[in-house]
């Protein structure tokens, strides 16, 4: 997994560079701005090279090759197309002042500005704006309105437009002078380029503080950001690279870090391949306890998603109704009825032998429903899958709050002395009821409120949305970046919640929760085929056994 580092553990890893081993301050900004350069020609559509000796700073031993390009003249500058950065005070500042002097080395001549007090440079910013002018560069300050009248004038006309006014410390809103330059970057018709982060954006939570740039591109240093992997985060950075400074990737196990990016490969080691006398209950048979009158689709979806990620075997348990809708509609997938006169009992006939178990989708909340959770957050020992109504149902508390931390449902009392192995999948809205708060403070710090449910409920909480959340227990919080718009379609957590129930059979809560995400997107990206829109659910569990074949085969 890549680790995700917050805004202080940021500022561990520059600490220990510097102090522990011993790599200035001044080779980080050299490193950070001379990648970001060599990134920034190829969005200009031109090949890595190496550039004529001494050009390259710091840097240069390190620059890429690509053939006969070694010693070539560099084109006339009315040849080349304007890119215009605009600076801050900060280290930020300083990486824009080496990416224009990297973009001169090939022949280019950028536009700088500077929005600042001059003599606000940070010591490391100073001596690369120094060399920048040494070059022969200039850097027009943006002090007043007449100023951001040849800014806007230069937007006009440019190619590119970079971002390096505030970079990762940034706590506080942007106001004043800073707050219209932005403006004006975001109205250029030119691509955009954020350096380390976007400015205006909290590198820890996403949130805007206030106006902030708006990237087609984000060139991050040495790891990702919390912020940038937020649903804000993703509006306002774009496409997300990360940039190496020359420092080895273990920094972040001696410095901390506060999350970890699900990779391909640890996917890929979590399926291992099945033994070849492997059978239907070998490989798990997953009871769904799901869908009602009228909400008997939920069902079939959870149980496709199950079968579909590997699954032996799939038996929907639901209330008599819905089973009678659902004879006429299933093949591969089993049936069991709930007796409103006798939930327990059904229920224990109905689990005897599954590994895993999924409640919740189109199950109904009513008080029914509650006896059943309630029986099963009591006696069920195996992994559970928790969602949609049921997320409801624990949600639900006597004082009518929706609060749990002021008494809570009966349901959410058990789930805490539940010897289940517990996941639960809500999305922001019903994470919001579980916590008695709203939607929009669970999306404004969406890490904090997946860990504090994680540590209330004693479960794993995957949080849906763009950039899932998974988080554990133990406080370990683990993000998927995969997916597509075209994943927010009728049904889709119906299909998530089926494929981490057939996972939970063999995998740990937190691996099961990690690899279902990824599984389900990388699905919703196959079935997508490049669209944003447009698929329906069943597609996205349809695709579950190619991902999972790609994966085997590495």
């Amino acid at each position: 997994m890549i680790p995700v580092l917050s805004r202080a553990q940021m500022r561990a890893f520059d600490a220990h560079a510097i102090e522990v081993a011993k790599v200035p301050s001044i080779v980080l900004m050299e490193n950070a701005g001379r990648g970001a350069a060599e990134r920034i020609l190829e969005l200009l559509g031109e090949a890595p090279r190496r550039e004529p000796a001494g050009a390259a700073g710091a840097a240069g031993a390190n620059a890429r090759r690509a053939p006969g390009a070694g010693g070539a003249p560099l084109a006339a500058p009315d040849d080349r197309r304007r890119v215009v950065i605009v600076c801050g005070a900060g280290n930020n500042g300083g990486d824009g002042f080496v990416v224009a002097r990297h973009l001169w080395a090939r022949g280019h001549r950028p536009s700088v500005f500077f929005c600042g007090k001059p003599d606000k440079l940070s010591q490391d910013a100073r001596v690369q704006r120094d060399a920048w002018v040494g070059l022969g560069g200039a850097v027009k300050v943006l002090a007043q309105s007449s100023d951001l009248e040849v800014l806007k004038a230069e937007l006009g006309h440019a190619a590119l437009v970079v971002d390096a006014l505030f970079g990762t410390g940034l706590d506080r809103p942007i106001v004043g002078t800073s707050a219209e330059v932005i403006a004006l970057l975001n109205a250029a018709s030119a691509p955009r380029v954020a350096l380390d982060i976007p400015s205006g954006l909290d590198s820890d939570t996403g949130v805007p503080l206030g106006p902030t740039f708006l990237a087609d591109w984000t060139l991050t240093f040495a790891h990702p950001k919390l912020g940038l992997l937020t649903p804000s985060g993703l509006r306002h950075a774009g496409h997300v690279e990360v940039v190496g400074l020359g420092i080895p990737s273990d920094v972040p196990d001696q410095v901390g870090y506060a999350a970890e990016l699900i990779e391909q490969r640890d996917v890929a080691q979590w399926l291992s391949p099945r033994a070849a006398d492997a059978h239907k209950y070998s490989a798990g048979h997953v009871a769904v306890l799901a869908g009602s009158a009228g909400k008997i689709g939920a069902s079939l979806l959870v149980a496709h998603g199950a079968l579909r990620a590997g699954a032996g075997a799939a038996t929907i348990v639901t209330w008599p109704d819905a089973v009678d809708a659902l004879q006429a509609r299933v093949l591969e997938i089993m049936t069991a009825a709930i007796r409103p006169e006798s939930i327990a009992a059904s229920l224990d006939a109905a689990l005897r032998s599954k590994r895993a178990v999924v409640l919740g989708p189109g199950f109904g909340f009513d008080e029914a429903a509650g006896s059943a959770l309630g029986h099963v957050l009591a006696t069920w020992r195996g992994p559970l899958v928790l969602d949609a109504d049921a997320m409801t149902l624990l949600s639900s508390s006597r004082d009518g709050s929706g609060d749990p931390s002021r008494g809570g449902s009966r349901e959410f009392a058990k789930l805490l002395d539940s010897p289940s192995s517990r996941i639960l999948t809500p999305h922001a809205g019903e994470l919001g009821r579980l916590l008695g708060t709203s939607s929009d403070a669970i999306e404004a710090d969406r890490f904090h409120a997946a860990t504090e449910a994680a540590r209330r409920t004693g479960s794993v909480v995957l949080l849906k949305g763009a950039h899932s959340v998974i988080a554990s227990p133990t406080g370990r919080m683990v993000l998927n970046v995969r997916g597509t718009p075209a994943l927010g379609t009728a049904g889709s957590g119906d299909v998530l919640a089926g494929i981490i129930g057939a996972l939970a059979s063999h995998l740990e809560p937190l691996e099961a929760a990690c690899a279902g995400a990824y599984l389900h997107a990388e699905a919703g990206r196959v079935a997508a085929d490049g669209s944003d829109r447009g698929i329906v659910a069943s597609e996205i569990a349809d695709g579950v056994a190619a991902v999972v074949r790609g994966l085997l085969r590495r």
